[in-house]
């Protein structure tokens, strides 16, 4: 067995998976911010069409994952697993939205740290040869967070300038062990998964016998018809050739999973103070492991820590012999105009690292613009038991080193 530990708390993957394809689903606010025309989904409503605030996140995570197979040209039940959680008590948002999915589901809590977690999950079942194709899923909104975590909307309370605004968004992200979506000889097989709905590509000449559950099964291939027809029916679904959409051009090159760091801070509307510890911790560990510099990196982005909580991990980085401030960007700083849309230090939530990552990072990574990137989204591990108990909020942040190839 290939030993891919690096240091004292890294992974190097030998067999670098590769992200296929993402997809980024938002809320109202999100789509009048800078990044409002990057994003694949906006709607104008934040309730989704829904009745509750939780049913509308569930129903983020059904578009994002259901548009990033899409994108992909996959279906459902070629997912060997998915890795998704959200910020919800027991994770509801992530298990009633995709309970119909039939995907393997691997529930996540890293607080709004949780794509990382997703992510670095999902190539680890990857590379590791456990699954053919993984997806890491998260959300977060604005509605929900809120009343799980202060107070209901309703009661109308005033938010320190110190405060961010949660994220009404939804990220999801295909990892597979070849670089690639739709493309090439690839192209047949999408067309039959699409004639065979449920259905995947069984080896050429071969039959693969029809099973219940999640497992695919086609007839017998070799039939020109119906791969014409299929192609026919991918164009019409939207999907095309990744020579075009350059998806499976940024590989999951490594990771550092994070601690908690609990530096004793007990306000919870001041989530960058909360963080920015363990992201320092985690990014300074990162550096160690890989024997880096922070300009080895074109950017080293977290995931909400916002205006004050950038400032606080910037000190810390340099106490510690390392200056990142010509590297790093958080996700919060740049998903909202902070001045024009009244969101105080920035934006937060799962939501906001996960929908930032595919609608801005990614592009930039595919296209070459950015060679390397650490990906840093961070987590405030508390709950309203714990906070109205007097406990601090510890942190957590998970790095993963992003690459396009």
């Amino acid at each position: 067995m290939v030993n891919q530990m690096v240091g004292s708390q890294s992974v190097e993957f030998q067999n670098a998976p590769r992200i296929i394809s993402s997809a980024s689903v938002v809320g109202p606010k999100e789509g009048e911010g800078p990044l409002g025309a990057a994003f694949d989904l906006v709607s104008d409503k934040a309730e989704f069409g829904e009745d509750t605030w939780e049913m509308a996140e569930s129903t983020m995570q059904k578009e994002a994952l259901q548009t990033a197979l899409g994108k992909a040209g996959l279906e459902a039940c070629q997912i060997r697993y998915l890795f998704g959680g959200d910020l919800l008590a027991q994770l509801i948002a992530t298990s009633f939205g995709n309970g119909e999915t039939d995907i393997p589901l691997f529930g996540l809590y890293g607080a709004c740290s949780t794509c990382g977690e997703s992510l670095m999950l999902a190539a680890m079942a990857v590379s590791g040869g456990y699954a053919d194709y993984a997806a890491a899923l998260t959300s977060s909104h604005f509605g929900s967070a809120e009343k799980e975590f202060r107070f209901p909307l309703g009661y109308g309370s005033q938010r320190p300038l110190s405060a961010t605004w949660t994220v009404t968004g939804s990220g999801a992200f295909l990892l597979s062990a070849r670089g690639g979506g739709t493309s090439g000889a690839d192209v047949d097989n999408v067309g039959r998964t699409l004639l065979n709905k449920g259905r995947g590509p069984a080896p050429d000449g071969k039959k693969s016998v029809s099973s219940r559950g999640n497992q695919c099964s086609v007839g017998e291939e070799g039939s020109s018809d119906p791969v014409d027809a299929g192609r026919t029916a991918a164009k019409c679904k939207g999907f095309t050739q990744s020579a075009e959409n350059g998806y499976g051009h940024v590989r999951v090159r490594g990771a550092t999973p994070g601690k908690i760091v609990d530096m004793g801070v007990k306000d919870n509307m001041n989530m960058g103070a909360c963080m920015a510890p363990a992201a320092g911790d985690t990014i300074y560990q990162n550096l160690t492991d890989f024997n880096f510099q922070p300009q080895d990196y074109d950017r080293i982005i977290t995931g909400d820590l916002g205006l004050i909580g950038r400032h606080i991990l910037i000190d810390l980085m340099k106490e510690k012999g390392y200056d990142i401030s010509a590297q790093h960007m958080d996700c919060g700083i740049e998903i909202y105009d902070r001045e024009k849309q009244d969101t105080h230090a920035g934006g937060s939530g799962c939501g906001c690292s996960a929908v930032v990552l595919s609608a801005m990072i990614l592009p930039k990574l595919e296209s070459g613009e950015w060679k390397r990137v650490l990906f840093v989204p961070t987590g405030a591990l508390l709950s309203k038991v714990s906070f109205n108990e007097g406990q601090p909020v510890p942190g957590i942040a998970h790095a993963v080193i992003l690459e396009h190839v």
